[in-house]
């Protein structure tokens, strides 16, 4: 939780330094001290009825046989032995632009989490800008985190939803939200976040791409690693430069190629890759 914590004392500094001096140089934050994870309450958590077509390519549910599947249990695997080495607990997932396939990456590994490793897991809608997750899964019109930030008293755990039996759970964007900054950037979130991470052993946040949005740079200020989808022929090489130069902290701990042609299985094309370890240790 070393991220989310360092985000606070961010913001706890930038608000007593409004002339700009530098942080480094300003007087320790008490407050922090006192910060300590209140779990969030999920017996009052309702259910979701989840409808799942073939076509949505949610191979966990759909196929929890086949290759796909397998190549997510392998990814799963991955990461789950990552996080032996080191604090990798919260987890980002973009693209460099839209159409890569993060969002259907994103399910498909928290339901595989869910499913294989009994880890309690919340997904997290986090593009606030085109949320589609939900529809992804079959269902409409649930409130998210839009609505949480307009109650501004509310719970956090008043937006969460069971996924089916497994223990996943999901918190839906909501409606679509013109500037998530002002939520990404405020103590409140970070304090509703420090609570979600102390219940669940996993939070899978799929996120807005890194262009044109500053929202990815912002979620990867408070999460712990950032898995970079990357589709062949959508993703130009200067874009996927340009966003990664834009995060400010880069944590990148894994690339997910999808629709690779060199691929043996033409309707399932998956490959994932580790960083080279120099790269893992500048990040």
């Amino acid at each position: 939780m070393s991220r989310i914590y360092e985000a606070l004392r961010r913001m706890e500094l930038e608000r007593r330094s409004p002339d700009g001096t530098a942080l480094e140089q300003s007087p320790p934050v008490e407050f922090l001290q006192s910060v300590v994870p209140q779990p969030v309450d999920l017996r009052a958590v309702p259910s979701l009825d989840v409808h799942v077509t073939a076509a949505s390519r949610l191979v966990a549910l759909n196929d929890p046989q086949g290759l796909g599947a397998e190549k997510f249990r392998a990814l799963a695997t991955r990461l789950e032995n990552m996080r032996n080495q080191r604090e990798l607990k919260t987890l980002l997932v973009t693209s460099s632009v839209a159409h890569e396939g993060k969002t259907l990456i994103a399910v498909n590994l928290a339901v595989t989490f869910a499913q294989h490793s009994g880890a309690k897991v919340l997904l997290v809608e986090g593009d606030l800008h085109n949320p589609v997750l939900a529809s992804l899964i079959g269902i409409q019109d649930f409130q998210g985190i839009s609505q949480w930030w307009s109650a501004r008293d509310a719970e956090i755990s008043k937006y969460i939803y069971r996924f089916g039996h497994i223990p996943l759970w999901l918190l839906p964007a909501g409606r679509s939200f013109d500037q998530p900054s002002n939520i990404l950037q405020s103590a409140r979130f970070a304090e509703a976040l420090l609570g979600l991470i102390g219940t669940f052993d996993w939070i899978i946040v799929d996120s807005a791409p890194l262009l044109p949005f500053v929202d990815a740079n912002l979620w990867s200020r408070l999460l712990d690693g950032m898995l970079l989808v990357v589709r062949e022929g959508v993703a130009p090489v200067k874009a996927l430069k340009k966003g990664l130069e834009a995060i400010d902290n880069l944590n990148l701990v894994g690339v997910v190629l999808n629709d690779a042609t060199d691929s043996e299985h033409p309707h399932y094309q998956y490959k994932y890759s580790d960083l080279p370890k120099q790269e893992k240790a500048q990040a």
